[in-house]
């Protein structure tokens, strides 16, 4: 079930796009949405090792 409190982000993406991209999601064992989750983490991830954690702002926590 979805979580209310959780953002939505909805993308176009080409057919061959979409296509690799769940490929590889089963691939790794996750759904298409998981995978997309996971691959924003490792870019927030990597960008925060690099220039330093993100402060997210009390208004953007909700």
């Amino acid at each position: 079930m979805r979580n209310k409190n959780n953002k939505h982000l909805g993308i176009e993406v080409e057919p061959e796009l979409h296509y690799k991209l769940k490929y590889i999601a089963k691939y790794e064992g996750r759904s298409a949405n998981g995978q997309i989750i996971y691959l924003i983490r490792q870019c927030i991830k990597e960008f925060e090792n690099a220039e330093g954690e993100i402060e997210v702002k009390s208004e953007n926590k909700e």
